[in-house]
């Protein structure tokens, strides 16, 4: 486990519920990655770097509910700003599994 946090630190972090609209391979990244553009419903729409590529194809990912963390500054991957980032479970294998919603909900949703 890492270090404890207190829920003021947890209250900063700004997780809402997106729909990824597009998903194409990131041929500019260094490692296996995507490059997405996820709705954030009032928050807007944002882009993203992501090394989901063991899992999952761009096909799959198009229209798929996310969960993303928004107010992180944008980071400079490769060519793009990255302005979000995914949520994901990493494996024995650093496979990343998506973690998302069980129903199709609003985008822009907190998650608390």
């Amino acid at each position: 486990m890492k270090n404890e946090i207190s829920w003021e630190d947890f209250s900063k972090i700004d997780m809402r519920v997106g729909t990824i609209r597009t998903a194409e391979v990131f041929t500019a990244a260094k490692k296996p990655a995507y490059q997405l553009t996820i709705d954030f419903g009032a928050y807007g729409i944002k882009k993203t770097s992501a090394q989901i590529t063991q899992l999952y194809t761009p096909a799959e990912l198009i229209g798929r509910q996310i969960i993303g963390v928004i107010n992180f500054p944008p980071k400079q991957i490769a060519n793009i700003m990255s302005e979000c980032l995914l949520l994901g479970c990493v494996g024995e294998q650093h496979e990343v599994t998506l973690i998302q919603p069980d129903r199709a909900i609003e985008n822009g949703l907190k998650i608390s």
